[in-house]
């Protein structure tokens, strides 16, 4: 029996982004915005955040969603939580893998 994934309404996937819709407009970059995209992110990516963050986990989330949205870790902080948690989502449903 297969399980059938919905997407939420607030997300947008393609085969290398996902665009996420917040549920409060933030400043990024200066800007006012009520979106935000992170592209796929390379090994590359991965191996950059790890390095600045060291052993602290959250910092190395942080990094790697800044540099995959093009903004910087600060701007992130600044979002609810709950937007958050839906960039988190756009996140893994961005890296898994096809057949899931």
């Amino acid at each position: 029996m297969a399980i059938v994934q919905t997407t939420p309404k607030w997300l947008t996937v393609s085969a290398d982004r996902v665009t996420v819709t917040l549920s409060y407009p933030v400043e990024m970059n200066g800007i006012k915005v009520d979106t935000v995209s992170l592209r796929s992110p390379t090994v590359r990516d991965i191996r950059a955040a790890q390095k600045v963050s060291g052993d602290d986990d959250e910092q190395r989330e942080l990094n790697l969603f800044a540099s995959l949205a093009e903004v910087g870790a600060k701007d992130l902080e600044g979002m609810a939580l709950k937007d958050y948690n839906r960039l988190q989502t756009g996140y893994f449903r961005l890296v898994q893998d096809d057949d899931v």
